[in-house]
């Protein structure tokens, strides 16, 4: 069994990103495999799930002992995705491992990953827009079960199928159906929801998939300090200046997977940045000249 030492700082870097942010597991960590190190996308998916049982529960605990998990959201959540994983894991091992069995896994991981991406920069936007702050406590929160329930099927199926959703889809799907909760609260009950989830995915990989135990391995021994580390410090680093970066990683991976040649990917991930700059740099400025107006106005 091959420790791979630049397979255990990778996944240090995506288990910091989990811990802080609850997004970035299956969506960073998949690619990252499959991109950097060459593994086939079903041993990728598969491996990654069996790990992330080790490492979400490091994450939920820190996030459970802070009180900033809602209880209930996780049942709801759970009792609709932990079947829809298994079905996941068994669609996936349907598919085969074929070339072109493989290019339909990575096309359906890249519409995930875009999605998730388009969602995020548009709460995002609606967010700034309307100048609402997400700080409602985690009691105050009113859960929705239907609704809910079908975010834990649709996340369980993807995950199980490219082991995108937990921390990425069924976020930003939450966001949406709970507007006013905090991020950091929906990081806390995201985390601990997808502890039974990644369990049921994982074991549908150890029946269907093709997980490589060294692989697997290596990305526990990396990801699960640097969860519990990012999860520590996810109650102090603002939520605003990490989903931007997560975004974006989400956004690259997923139109790399849905057939974007590496210049025109590359062409494309500059003007997003440009576009990025030109927005931040157009805000500070109007930031700047309200400032200036509310410090000149006559004071009655």
């Amino acid at each position: 069994m091959h420790i791979d030492p630049y397979i255990v700082l990778g996944s240090a870097v995506v288990g910091l990103l989990v811990g802080m942010t609850g997004a970035g597991g299956g969506a960073l960590m998949t690619p990252m495999l499959i991109l950097l190190f060459g593994v086939t996308p079903a041993a990728a998916i598969s491996s990654d799930l069996v790990a992330s049982v080790v490492m979400r529960p490091i994450g939920a605990a820190v996030h459970l002992r802070a009180g900033t998990v809602n209880r209930k959201l996780v049942v709801l959540m759970a009792s609709g995705a932990v079947p829809a994983a298994i079905l996941g894991s068994y669609l996936l091992s349907l598919m085969g491992g074929s070339k072109s069995d493989m290019k339909h896994i990575e096309l359906i991981l890249g519409s995930a990953l875009l999605i998730g991406a388009a969602a995020m920069a548009l709460r995002y936007a609606l967010d700034r827009r309307s100048g609402e702050v997400r700080t409602d406590q985690i009691h105050e929160i009113t859960p929705r079960p239907l609704v809910t329930v079908l975010i834990g099927i649709v996340g369980g199926v993807v995950v199980g199928m490219t082991s995108v959703g937990a921390g990425s889809l069924m976020i930003v799907l939450l966001l949406f159906v709970y507007p006013s909760i905090s991020a950091k609260q929906l990081v806390g009950t995201d985390l601990t929801q997808a502890v039974p989830l990644t369990l049921a995915a994982a074991v549908g990989s150890l029946i269907f998939g093709k997980v490589e135990f060294g692989l697997t391995t290596s990305l526990i021994i990396g990801s699960v300090p640097a969860v519990f580390i990012g999860s520590l410090l996810s109650s102090s680093v603002p939520d605003r200046y990490i989903r931007p970066v997560i975004a974006f990683v989400i956004l690259a991976s997923g139109l790399k997977y849905v057939g974007l040649s590496t210049t025109t990917l590359g062409w494309t991930l500059c003007a997003v940045l440009l576009a990025g700059a030109a927005c931040v740099a157009y805000e500070l400025r109007g930031g700047r000249e309200r400032a200036n107006a509310f410090s000149s106005s006559p004071v009655e």
